[in-house]
This record gives structure tokens, C-alpha cells and sequence, in this order.
């Protein structure tokens, strides 16, 4: 289940605040680690099944395997500035250990090869609970923009973007 077409959002039941408050500290370290570099910081953040989707074909299953990429991610960037913005989590199928969310990112970066570029996103996540931890169990990567800092690129949500990614946008 996450939070887009599959599920009306209305139709979930919100984390408590407990757990809302663990599930903003798990986003916040993991945007911690992104932005320091920190790779032993930035793996604790996921359970060791995980799914990691960054669309177009590059989806990547286990801990193990999502560390591996994300050191290569990371070795093809001279800086990376992410921020997590606005999200909202929501119990998944009544369960206190499992739940879905989707959260607003934007990030900053610089490549090796000196490109500047912005990416602002949605994660749609799944977290369960671990000895009382929240970690994610999947993530997928949702662009909305990515491209030039000065925003002349193509925004992807877009009413069209929004409904063909599965969305039922009212506006």
C-alpha cells in the first residue's frame, strides 16, 4: 500500500505523534547523512529487506545492494544539500508496526564533473518497526523537477504528470 493511487490518503489512519515524531527523525537523519557524507549513518536507516526505487529502471532490493549504489551515488557528487520539507505518515492496514508515507525533498547538487542541479521530489515510503526503530522498508523516488537551479527545465507535476503517476488531483 502506499499513499498515492492505490489509496486515497483520506482513507488511512495517521501515525500517532509518537511515531509521527520517530518516523520525522528517521527522514532527518537520513538527509543528515546525504548532506555529511556519512555512509554508516545513512545505511541505519534501512531495514535489511528494503526496496529502494529511483525510478526509470533502477530499482534495487536489500540493504546491501541499496549501501552499494548509494556509495557510487555519492561518488559521482562533490556536494549534495538535501531538505526535507512537508510529509505526512499513515498506519498501514491497522497495523502499529508498519506504515506508509510520503514526503516532500529538494535537494542541491553539485556533480564531479562540475553540473549544478535541483531536484525537488516526493518519497512515497513504507517504514516498519524495528526493536522499537522506524526504518524504511521501500522507497520510491517521485521527480517533480529536476534540472537547471534556475527552474527552466520541465516540472513533471503538472495536472497531466500528476494523473499519468496514478494521482487524482481535484485542482
Amino acid at each position: 500500500m502506499s499513499p498515492s493511487s492505490s489509496s486515497s490518503p483520506d482513507s488511512l489512519v495517521p501515525v500517532d505523534a509518537a511515531d509521527y515524531t520517530a518516523i520525522s527523525r528517521l527522514l532527518n537523519r537520513y538527509a543528515d547523512a546525504v548532506v555529511h557524507r556519512n555512509g554508516v549513518q545513512w545505511a541505519s536507516c534501512w531495514d535489511v529487506d528494503a526496496v529502494w526505487d529511483l525510478g526509470k529502471n533502477r530499482l534495487v532490493e536489500g540493504k546491501e545492494s541499496i549501501v552499494k549504489l548509494w556509495y557510487a551515488a555519492m561518488g559521482g557528487m562533490s556536494a549534495v544539500f538535501q531538505i526535507v520539507h512537508n510529509g505526512e505518515a499513515w498506519y498501514e492496514s491497522g497495523s502499529s508496526e508498519r506504515a506508509v508515507g510520503r514526503w516532500s525533498i529538494s535537494e542541491r547538487y553539485l556533480t564531479a564533473s562540475g553540473d549544478r542541479g535541483l531536484l525537488l521530489a516526493d518519497y512515497l515510503d513504507g517504514f516498519v518497526k524495528r526493536d522499537g526503530s522506524w526504518l524504511f522498508s521501500r522507497r520510491l523516488l517521485r521527480p517533480h523537477y529536476q534540472g537547471a537551479p534556475d527552474l527552466s527545465g520541465d516540472f513533471f507535476n503538472t495536472r497531466a504528470g500528476l494523473e499519468s503517476a496514478g494521482d487524482s488531483p481535484d485542482v
